[in-house]
């Protein structure tokens, strides 16, 4: 009897978490189909020049202890600290076991690296989340402050009912002053529109469970003190303390997991594009796909497909008598594109003013939030500080300007030599960088980076009944359910696919129920369950033979 094939459209988190755990679980031989050369979707590391590039930055925590394991059981835990902590002698947690890796001296080797991100406002920095720290309450002054929190008080005496909008959600969460402070330009920056026109459940999404009422609380809990655990079980994301990542990057971690699909008898097809769906019968009877600049269309066919691809583009690719609403609404779906330019500087124009030790006085920053109104750029990134080793001159700066575009804007369209010099312009204008101290360049395009909650969002559901209704078809990961997802959100919709197909279960409703509630999907699921669900104690026979059990 031949072993039975699932079809995996996708080499991100979503896609290559899925093929691995078909592999370890059961006897499925998974096809992975990614349209690039490149593995691990947004979550890939790009290589210049020997100076490593993550795209958007990836902090390697969840609240999932099968996630976080997961991630450990393909990259240990450091049993030693990295070079720029040792050289500083800065405390950090190493693992005591046996064999525990020096990422001195081994590549296979996940760092712990210290949590900062703060916001550029007006040529001075302030901690990200906003606090109410010394430094806050200076930056911004008494009478800013006063109004600050009389507006919060509102807030939360008058809350807005119902929120029907971004705007709506943060001002309940925040006030409405530091709303205009912090919120607003920056938002319309990421998203092109302002926050009145985008729909609550992105801050659902995202920052679900922050508050002012909880930084400040977190922020005395650290006076107290200080949660040193790689768990963080208790503190809010947005304000964990300390966070994995791996030596080279995400995307070494997800090398190394196409590299073990591929051992375990899997295949990851790159430069294949897929073009179509064959769907008969309430099923998917197979995909068409390009190899590279090929015209002629490559035919796969499988028992199940898992897809990651956008929405939009699958919609498009099927054949079968699509409803035309559910086309409509396709292609209504918007996305937010993004652009990096990594650059490279012999130093900064700003100084290490921290209680922070770091290499050559580098700001300590992983992120920096541009909140400046005078510059398009959004975000920076400080490479060195997520691992020493992205950067291949420890005596200089590797940075990622990060500009959030639409596909074929003005931005999008720039030559590459004008971009970057567009990019170093913006860095002088706002005191972080001197032209002069500037070594080199690289500019990086991201298609459908983000997707959007507006457009035709608020009607997702039309195609969600559509898709569902296909009973070997299950939507995972970001762009494949439309949902602003963290990677390890990702994964467990991957993990949630398998089990289903390996139980047998095509209702999908559990998919769906991951990250849209405060605690994640994993932590509630018995509570939750649909009618005709299963959970893992229960199942019927599975679909497919287990090497051992189900998930």
């Amino acid at each position: 009897m031949a072993r039975p094939t699932v079809l995996i459209i996708g080499a991100g988190p979503a896609g290559l978490t899925a093929a691995l755990e078909f592999l370890r679980h059961s006897d499925v031989i998974p096809v992975v189909v990614e349209a690039t050369e490149m593995i691990g979707g947004i979550s890939q590391t790009v290589n210049y020049k020997g100076n490593r590039i993550d795209i958007g930055g990836h902090r390697f925590f969840s609240r999932s202890d099968k996630v976080m394991d997961w991630w450990k059981g393909i990259l240990p835990v450091q049993g030693a600290p990295a070079r720029d902590y040792r050289l500083c002698e800065r405390p950090v947690f190493t693992s005591q076991g046996a064999g525990a890796p020096d990422p001195e001296t081994t590549d296979r080797v996940m760092l712990v690296r210290d949590r900062l991100s703060r916001i550029l406002f007006l040529r001075k920095f302030y901690d990200y989340p906003i606090s109410l720290s010394a430094g806050t309450v200076r930056n911004l002054g008494l009478a800013r402050m006063g109004r600050i929190g009389i507006s919060y008080l509102h807030s939360r005496c008058r809350p807005i009912q119902p929120e029907r909008s971004l705007e709506d959600f943060i001002v309940n969460r925040f006030g409405r002053e530091l709303y205009q402070l912090f919120f607003k330009d920056y938002t319309e920056k990421v998203w092109g529109l302002p926050p009145s026109r985008i729909s609550p459940e992105w801050g659902a999404q995202r920052i679900k469970g922050l508050s002012i009422a909880r930084a400040m609380a977190h922020a005395l809990r650290r006076l107290v003190s200080r949660d040193s655990s790689l768990d963080q079980k208790g503190t809010e994301t947005s304000l964990i303390e300390q966070f994995l990542y791996p030596k080279y990057g995400p995307g070494q971690l997800w090398e190394l997991v196409a590299q073990e699909v591929r051992q375990k008898g899997g295949q990851v097809l790159l430069n294949h594009k897929v073009t179509g769906l064959r769907v008969q019968g309430g099923r998917v009877t197979g995909i068409r796909c390009t190899h590279g600049d090929a015209r002629e269309n490559l035919e796969l066919k499988g028992d199940y497909v898992l897809s990651s691809m956008p929405i939009r583009d699958l919609i498009a690719a099927m054949d079968g008598g699509v409803p035309s609403e559910v086309r409509e609404v396709a292609e209504g779906l918007v996305y937010r594109d993004f652009l990096t330019v990594g650059l490279l500087a012999k130093e900064l124009a700003v100084g290490n003013h921290t209680a922070i030790r770091t290499v050559n006085g580098v700001i300590p920053d992983n992120w920096i939030y541009i909140q400046e109104r005078d510059v398009k750029l959004g975000r920076l990134q400080i490479f060195n500080n997520w691992s020493p080793y992205m950067v291949r001159d420890p005596h200089t700066a590797w940075l990622g300007l990060e500009y959030f575009c639409t596909e074929g804007d003005s931005l999008w369209n720039r030559a590459d030599e004008d971009m970057s010099a567009f990019a170093v312009e913006e860095m002088v204008r706002i005191g972080l960088i001197r032209p002069d101290r500037v070594l080199d360049s690289v500019v990086i395009r991201i298609p459908k980076a983000y997707p959007a909650y507006f457009g035709t969002y608020d009607r997702l559901d039309v195609i969600r009944h559509y898709t569902d209704q296909i009973a070997n078809l299950f939507l995972i990961g970001r762009n494949g359910m439309h949902r602003y997802n963290n990677q390890d959100h990702s994964m467990l919709t991957a993990m949630q696919a398998v089990q289903n197909v390996l139980e047998g279960v095509s209702d999908k409703e559990v998919l769906w129920q991951i990250n849209t509630e405060q605690e994640y999907h994993e932590e509630k699921q018995k509570a939750s369950l649909p009618r005709g669900a299963v959970s893992r104690d229960r199942g019927p026979q599975a679909a497919f033979s287990t090497k051992r059990s189900t998930l």
